[in-house]
C-alpha cells in the first residue's frame, strides 16, 4: 500500500478494532448473565463461570465482527469525507477504487478472521463449554448441600447442612436415606467435607450417628468418629455430553456419521450450519461495500449524509435478517443452501454498484477545493 492509502487503512481499523470489542463486550455481559444463573443454582466457583463466560467469546466474535466492521466503517468513512480528506485524494488523481481498496483489505482480513473462528476457533470453545456445562449440572457433589437449606439431589435423600464453610467443611450436617427396600436411615455429625475416593464422591462425617429403622420397626443407633458416606449410587452413570449441531467441525457437519440415528435425523440442519459457517464471513465484505455506499455512493454534502446512512443501515439489518432466515429455512431444505451465499453476494453487488455509478472528475474535486480555499481567504 502507498503512503496515503495506509493512512485510510489505519483511519478505519482504529474504529473497526473499537466497535469490534465494544459489541463483543456487550454480547458477552449478555451471555455471563445466563451463565451466571447455571453457576449459582449449581453452587460452582467464580473460575467455572468465568470459564463458560470466556468459552462463548468466538462465537460471539463471529456474529458481531461483520455489524462492528459496517458501524466503524460508517463512522470513519463519514468523517473522513466530512473532512473533505476524500476528495483531496479524488483531487490528487486517485481512482475511486485506490481510495476504497483499503476498506476492501480490511474486509478481506475480517473474512479471514471469521472463517478462522467458525471453523476452527468456535467448535473448540463450543465443545470445551458443552463438556464444562455438563460437568456443572451433573456435578452431585456440588449441588449436594446448600447453607440452611434441606436439599433433595437425588430421589430418596435429603440432606441439611447449617454452614458452609468458604472450603468447602459442612458444620452441623444432617442426612437422610430412604432404603430401596424399606425403611430409612439418618446420619448426623458435627462435621463433614465431600471428597473423591477412588474416583467416587463421598462426603466424609465426622463425630457424628447414625440412626436406621428397619423394615420391621427395629431402631438401630450408631456412634462414629469418621463415616464415609459413597455418593456414587446418586450420580446419573447414564448421561453423556451431546454435542449440539452448532458445536461440530466442519467435516463433521458435512460428513455425518450416518451410522448414529441423532445425526442420520440431523444431516440437513447440519448441512445448513456447514454452509452458514462458510457464508457469514462474507458478511464482513457486504457490509464494508453498503458502508461505502452510503458515504460515496452518492452525491458530495457538506451537511453529511445522515438520511442515507439511515437507509443503508436499515438496508443492513433487512440483509442480516434475511440471512438468518434463509439458515432457517436451509435447516429444512438443503436446496435452499445456496441463498446463504447469494444474500451476501447480492447485498455486496448492489452496493458496488453505487459506489461505482458515479464517476469521480478529478476537475470538479479541484474545483471544489478551490472554492472553499476562496472562502476560507474571504474569511480570513
Amino acid at each position: 500500500m502507498r503512503l496515503i492509502e495506509r493512512y485510510l487503512f489505519r483511519q478505519m481499523l482504529g474504529p473497526s478494532t473499537l466497535a469490534v470489542l465494544s459489541l463483543a463486550g456487550v454480547a458477552l455481559l449478555s451471555q455471563s448473565l445466563s451463565a451466571l444463573d447455571i453457576i449459582v443454582d449449581n453452587g460452582q466457583s467464580a473460575g467455572a463461570f468465568l470459564k463458560i463466560t470466556f468459552l462463548a467469546l468466538p462465537q460471539l466474535l463471529s456474529l458481531v465482527l461483520p455489524i462492528a466492521l459496517f458501524v466503524a466503517s460508517l463512522v470513519a468513512l463519514n468523517r473522513l469525507q466530512i473532512e473533505q480528506e476524500l476528495v483531496v485524494c479524488f483531487a490528487g488523481g486517485m481512482s475511486r477504487w485506490r481510495v476504497i481498496s483499503p476498506a476492501i483489505r480490511l474486509a478481506c482480513f475480517a473474512v479471514l478472521l471469521g472463517l478462522l473462528l467458525n471453523l476452527w476457533i468456535h467448535p473448540l470453545s463450543a465443545k470445551a463449554m458443552r463438556s464444562e456445562m455438563f460437568r456443572v449440572r451433573t456435578d452431585l457433589a456440588a449441588t449436594l448441600v446448600k447453607e440452611g437449606r434441606f436439599t433433595e439431589p437425588s430421589p430418596g435423600l435429603t440432606v441439611y447442612a447449617k454452614t458452609v464453610a468458604s472450603r468447602g467443611e459442612l458444620e452441623n450436617l444432617f442426612v437422610f436415606q430412604e432404603r430401596p427396600g424399606g425403611g430409612n436411615v439418618t446420619f448426623t455429625s458435627r462435621e463433614g467435607r465431600i471428597a473423591q475416593r477412588n474416583g467416587s464422591p463421598v462426603l466424609i462425617m465426622r463425630e457424628g450417628s447414625q440412626q436406621e429403622f428397619s423394615k420391621a420397626g427395629v431402631l438401630n443407633y450408631l456412634a462414629f468418629d469418621e463415616y464415609i458416606f459413597d455418593l456414587a449410587p446418586f450420580m446419573k452413570q447414564d448421561e453423556i455430553v451431546r454435542y449440539k449441531v452448532a458445536d461440530r467441525y466442519l467435516h463433521e457437519l458435512l460428513f455425518p456419521d450416518l451410522t448414529q440415528a441423532w445425526e442420520r435425523e440431523n444431516r440437513v440442519k447440519m448441512l445448513a450450519e456447514a454452509h452458514s459457517r462458510i457464508a457469514g464471513p462474507l458478511y464482513s465484505i457486504a457490509f464494508v461495500m453498503m458502508a461505502l455506499a452510503a458515504v460515496l455512493g452518492g452525491s458530495f454534502s457538506r451537511v453529511g449524509y445522515g438520511r442515507r446512512i439511515a437507509l443503508i443501515a436499515a438496508g443492513a439489518t433487512v440483509v442480516r435478517v434475511v440471512g438468518f432466515g434463509v439458515q432457517s429455512a436451509a435447516g429444512d431444505n438443503a436446496a435452499l443452501n445456496i441463498l446463504q451465499y447469494m444474500v451476501p453476494a447480492a447485498a455486496t453487488a448492489w452496493a458496488a454498484k453505487q459506489v461505482f455509478r458515479q464517476k469521480v472528475s478529478r476537475f470538479i474535486s479541484m474545483t471544489r477545493l478551490r472554492g472553499h480555499g476562496a472562502i476560507a481567504g474571504a474569511a480570513t
